[in-house]
Order: structure tokens, then sequence, then C-alpha cells
């Protein structure tokens, strides 16, 4: 008996049980792709090392590839739900903006780069575009866009289509943002991350007063909520709450 005195019933509990492998089998996953390389890994080493069958992780999920993609796309989460809070600080949009792009590139190169065997993980994923890596894109547009949207509402940015502005935002920093660019990259000193953050935040997407008007402007309704603004520039469910 629990201590309201009712005991859960065997549907709950199979759920339970349930949630609780298929996160034994992601964690489990994640580490051998750590240690030995996620093309190494194959789904008997997963199940060895929870000492079950193979046929039972299979229960979970249909194939080795599902698990990568799980995997992946629960790294991509993390990142998305650390710019998701800093988008919502109740601080200036392009302050806003440069501390989300840096926390973007800083856990993209900590999680993907600086670890080779996740690294091989992402570079298939990225060449590949697997949906784990078109959501994360989409994410981060959406999160762009809401604050390219804010900054225009309040004079900070003067821009004429937030969705493009947004899209050529991320674009521009897909040599900090996209793991494979960034280990290719590494060797070359320029553009800065700096460098690259006050490009986009000034010559790359804002128009000088007078190419502007008032009517030119594309922006979301003034009453539109952050993760509407968000859902604006992206599909609705993708942004953190």
């Amino acid at each position: 008996m629990t201590l309201t005195g009712i005991r859960p019933s065997s549907d709950a509990m199979s759920q339970v049980l349930e949630v609780d492998t298929r996160s034994q089998i992601l964690e489990t996953a994640e580490r051998l792709f750590r240690q030995i390389g996620y093309t190494k890994t194959t789904v008997a080493d997963i199940a060895k090392a929870l000492k079950m069958s193979p046929a039972n992780v299979y229960r979970f999920f249909e194939s080795k590839r599902a698990i990568v993609e799980t995997v992946a796309r629960g790294l991509m989460s993390e990142v998305e739900e650390a710019a998701a809070i800093i988008a919502r600080k109740p601080l200036p949009a392009a302050e806003r903006l440069r501390e989300l792009m840096t926390t973007v590139h800083l856990m993209n190169t900590e999680r993907f780069v600086g670890d080779e065997k996740m690294h091989e993980m992402v570079y298939v994923a990225m060449t590949e575009k697997w949906n784990a890596c078109e959501m994360h894109i989409d994410c981060l547009v959406g999160l762009m866009g809401a604050l390219i949207a804010e900054g225009a509402a309040a004079g900070e940015f003067e821009v004429r289509d937030v969705r493009s502005a947004a899209g050529c935002a991320c674009m521009a920093m897909a040599r900090f943002f996209n793991p494979v660019l960034i280990a290719q990259c590494a060797h070359r000193p320029e553009p800065s991350l700096e460098q690259m953050i006050d490009f986009v935040r000034s010559e790359g997407h804002l128009l000088d007063d007078d190419e502007l008007e008032e009517s030119d402007v594309i922006l979301p309704p003034p009453d539109t909520s952050f993760v509407e603004a968000a859902a604006e520039f992206t599909g609705e469910g993708l942004i953190p709450d």
C-alpha cells in the first residue's frame, strides 16, 4: 500500500518500468558511444552492458539508428533548453541574442567537437541530415527569430522581415554552431566568435533608417507570447517551455 492507501495499477507500474528501461538503454548507449564510438557500438554491446537480451532492446527501439538519433536529440535538446532560458531573461534583446549565440557555440563545441567519438556521430548526423539535426536548427531559428522580433519591436534592431533575418543570422553563425564546421575551421583565427556576432547584430541584418519604412516591417502581433513568436519561425512544440 502507498501512503495514500492506493496501490498503483499494474499498467501504471508497467509504464514506469518501460520509461526507466528506455532511459537506461539511452544512458548506456551514450556511455558506450563515448568509450568506443557509435560506429563500433552494437545493440548487442548495449544489451550486454545492461544484462538483457538484444531482443529486449529492440522492444524499445526499432534499430540502432533509432537509439543513436535519440541520444543525439537528447544532447541537442540540452543546448536548446539553455538557449531558451537565455532568450527569456529580462535583458535587452541584443544582449540576449549575443549570449544565446555564444552559449550555443560553447555547448556544441564541448559536446561534439572536444569528444572525438561523439564528433564522429554528429558528423554523420549532419552530413546525412538526420531529423534530430533539422529539429535542432529549426528550434534555434525560432528562438533567434523571437529575439529579433522583440528587438525590432523595441527599436533595438531595424529589420524588414524578421523570419528572413532569423534564418540569415542562423546561417551566418553556422561556422560557430555546426560542430563539423567548428572542427574544420578551428585553425582559422578569424573571424572570431565575437567578430561574427558583431557582424550578425549590425551589418548582417540591419538596415539604414532611410531604407526602412514602417509598412515594410514584418513582425508578429504585439500581444504574441515568446513561445508563440518563436513558433512563427519554426514548428509547434520545438521551443522548450
